[in-house]
């Protein structure tokens, strides 16, 4: 099953069909996903199931659907056991962006995280989960698919917000300060502190 976020509200993708469930069903092959999407944004669809028999096929039959957007982005840790975050849109986030031509996609994580917040000397750890979410922008949704990682640093230095990006402020947070910005976070970054 994948859980991809439209407007912060969850749309499944399953090959499982559930009785007696608030969720709408619809299956991934026959649905005009752009409806579907529009109705989310709308709040006339709060919660969906797509269904597609093949666990296998059914995330290349939504591509097939929406264009992606691939990115790469850091859930940053420094020696006293904080994870950096950035603020942005009026909410907590992780540092995170687009790939750019011919880039691995840990490299492309590794310079979202240095260009967002001016923290270098990262060090990938290991590889998190992948998020998924849909966006609308030009006027075009697209289904943006996020890899993360696990970093570590020993920076010192200062944290520098990149304003050109929207983002306001960057900061350490320690655990109980986490708990409190996840409150005001999406829930695709939540999915990664579960």
């Amino acid at each position: 099953m994948y859980k991809v976020f439209v407007n912060d509200k969850p749309l499944f993708l399953t090959n499982q069909i559930q009785k007696e469930t608030d969720f709408q069903l619809f299956l991934l092959e026959s649905i005009d996903i752009k409806e579907l999407i529009i109705k989310i944004f709308k709040n006339k669809v709060d919660k969906a199931f797509l269904y597609h028999p093949d666990e296998k096929e059914m995330l290349k039959k939504l591509k097939t659907k929406i264009p992606i957007e691939k990115a790469g982005g850091g859930l940053v840790y420094n020696q006293n056991n904080e994870v950096l975050f950035i603020f942005r849109n009026k909410k907590w986030d992780l540092p995170k962006g687009g790939i750019e031509k011919g880039e691995e996609i840990e490299d492309t994580a590794i310079r979202e995280v240095e260009e967002e917040t001016g923290v270098t000397g990262l060090k990938i750890t290991k590889k998190l989960p992948k998020t998924y979410h849909i966006f609308k922008r030009n006027g075009r949704y697209k289904l943006k698919i996020t890899h993360w990682f696990e970093m570590k640093t020993n920076y010192k230095g200062t944290l520098t917000a990149q304003a050109n990006e929207g983002i306001e402020k960057v900061v350490w947070k320690n655990p109980a300060e986490i708990e409190m910005a996840l409150k005001n976070s999406y829930e695709n970054i939540k999915l990664l502190f579960e």
